[in-house]
């Protein structure tokens, strides 16, 4: 039987050691002792640590790992045979990840079975350096995260990986990566600048092949908050992560971010940030999608900008919100390798009430289709108090299409470019089966606003064999230099489409 006091004991032997650098330094011939694990562990982790000063994770590497080039990093492999779990059955398959390239943190890895947990050690003996020279000792260097995988069609496939800051990727059956979800955002485009906590340890259990599910339990900390995590993985047509979390600032945090996720935006038909590129669309996802509190069902494109821009959806209570690849056609990105058409969509709800604050949609303009420049996540009303601890449950769905679809004309389509004088034309395109019945919504008509600015200009065509109806319209800003502009479809005074907005800038 596990009594408080030797969870206590291993809660100060853990936070002892990973706040102890040079236990990160341990040779790989030492044993690893188990120790009694038990979930509130680590949330007592995250308070011991939210008392004392904050301590980044070691990120010194011995010189063969230092400098490393992306293709010299993906040589550092897990050799197939050392794989956790690989011979067992339990339906899943556990991959750590080298340290190097850009990923030099330490995440201290920790496997539980039977109410036990074992630091997993490193070992150079478990690794494929490919083309790295290595010494022929090498400390125990510990890891930068882990890959989830699971059988699936005779092999391995990734379903998961965990690594870099408290950054995790999750793909369905036949996605390519894409979106990526963080644990915590923290000061995002503050002028001072932004956190980026970290997953410092985590505590992965066994499952059984019957469960379907893999237990990850993970402790966050950075300069102002610390936290504990448990993340619940379950794969299948899209692959679930039901996330638990509880927060115990060590500092006073207004701008903070729950259920937060990052993409990447770099041309798209509402701005052409790369007409010399042969690729007319260079994107993670088309939009974010949002269902208020209040049922009204939101889409927002999002696009590269030429400067910040930051916007914020007033909410209570929020039923979901998440950025979305809604359009699949390869022939709207021509690109063999990336494949961005096969990203996944990342959708969030809500499993505790989320209560007041904002959708927040930051969008940073760059260059390189390396950057993920689009940040949305939920920014409760208050913040955070240091010393209050506080906790939120959401389910995330990384899948093709979200399971919570809107019963109204989805937006399809959404483009931009040069109107009459000074004027930007812009065409949004709404589709759905009730547009293909003649005797259905005969009185449709578009509810168009913007501000500041006018709308001028506009049109309508509607095809019902293509169930599609577009709005072609034009803005004038006039000495503006930002309009937001509002676009509903109405018959009989009510929505008959969800809600597209923009904000356009020069």
């Amino acid at each position: 039987m596990i009594v408080r006091r030797d969870v206590l004991k291993g809660v100060a032997s853990g936070a002892g050691l990973l706040l102890s650098s040079p236990a990160f330094a341990q040779t790989q011939g030492q044993p690893e002792q188990p120790a009694p694990f038990q979930q509130n562990m680590v949330l007592d982790l995250a308070r011991s640590f939210s008392k004392t000063a904050y301590k980044p994770s070691p990120t010194d590497l011995p010189d063969a790992f230092n400098g490393l080039n992306f293709d010299q990093y993906v040589g550092l492999r897990y050799r197939r045979e050392k794989l956790i779990w690989a011979d067992d059955k339990v339906g899943f398959v556990i991959e750590p990840l080298h340290r190097g390239f850009i990923y030099n943190s330490h995440m201290m890895i920790q496997l539980v079975e039977n109410g036990l947990s074992r630091r997993l050690a490193y070992s150079p003996a478990d690794f494929e350096f490919g083309s790295i020279k290595t010494p022929q000792e090498l400390p125990d260097i510990g890891f930068s995260g882990f890959r989830v995988l699971v059988p699936r069609e005779g092999r391995l496939a990734e379903v998961a990986i965990f690594q870099g800051a408290s950054f995790f990727k999750a793909r369905a059956p036949g996605q390519t990566l894409g979106v990526q979800a963080r644990g915590l955002s923290v000061k995002t485009a503050d002028p001072r600048g932004e956190e980026f906590p970290q997953f410092k340890a985590v505590w992965i259990e066994k499952p059984t092949l019957a469960s379907n599910a893999l237990v990850v339990h993970a402790l966050l900390d950075s300069e102002s908050v610390a936290g504990a995590y448990r993340f619940t993985i379950r794969p299948g047509e899209a692959i679930i992560i039901d996330t638990e979390l509880t927060l115990v600032p060590r500092a006073t945090v207004e701008n903070v971010g729950i259920a937060s996720m990052s993409a990447t935006s770099i041309s798209s038909p509402l701005d052409r940030r790369r007409p010399d590129d042969v690729r007319p669309t260079i994107a993670d996802v088309n939009g974010l999608h949002m269902n208020s509190g209040k049922d009204e069902w939101i889409w927002r494109p999002v696009t590269n900008r030429q400067t910040l821009q930051i916007s914020s959806f007033v909410d209570e209570k929020p039923k979901g919100f998440g950025f979305l690849m809604r359009n699949r056609d390869f022939e709207s990105y021509e690109d063999d390798e990336l494949k961005w058409e096969m990203r996944p969509s990342l959708w969030i709800e809500p499993l505790s009430e989320f209560g007041a604050g904002v959708v927040t949609l930051t969008e940073i303009p760059a260059e390189s289709e390396t950057n993920s420049n689009c940040i949305a996540y939920w920014r409760p009303k208050g913040g955070l108090t240091a010393g209050a601890e506080n906790s939120w449950a959401y389910r995330q769905f990384w899948c093709w299409d979200p399971p919570s679809q809107p019963p109204l004309l989805r937006v399809t389509d959404s483009r931009g470019g040069r109107g009459g004088g000074k004027r930007r034309k812009f065409i949004v395109a709404f589709s759905g089966d009730a547009l293909a019945d003649p005797q259905a919504l005969r009185d449709i008509k578009p509810a168009l606003t913007a501000g500041p600015g006018s709308i001028a200009a506009v049109r309508t065509y509607l095809y019902r064999d293509r169930k599609t109806y577009r709005v072609v319209f034009e803005l004038d800003p006039g000495a503006e230099t930002q309009s937001e502009i509002r676009l509903v479809l109405e018959a009989d005074g009510k929505p008959v489409s969800e809600t597209w907005l923009y904000r356009w800038t020069p």
